[in-house]
């Protein structure tokens, strides 16, 4: 899974985001953008859509999470800190 990055203090991961859905969902892994992709409730409008996947990511990994690009863009770039590769990929399949 290219979508994740070792870093020296956590990982980097690239997601794809879909706001406007039910609920919050890791729904696949897009193998041509290498991403992953990401349902979301809210909408993206002032800072809800990227607060909501701080949120739910940092409830996932139960780590400090940071978007460290794409604030206003569908493809992000997060920062997970305290956590390894193999550890996130193992929360992500079973939250799928």
């Amino acid at each position: 899974m290219n979508a994740v990055k070792n870093v020296v203090d956590g990982v980097l991961v690239d997601i794809e985001v879909s706001p406007k859905s039910k609920r919050f969902e890791i729904s696949g892994y897009n193998v041509w953008r290498d991403e992953i992709e990401v349902r979301i409730a809210s909408v993206p409008m002032k800072g809800k859509a990227n607060k909501e996947i701080i949120k739910e990511f940092s409830k996932l990994t139960k780590s400090r999470v940071e978007i460290v690009s794409g604030l206003k863009s569908h493809h992000k770039k997060l920062k997970i800190y305290d956590i390894s590769k193999t550890s996130f990929v193992d929360l992500i399949k079973k939250s799928e």
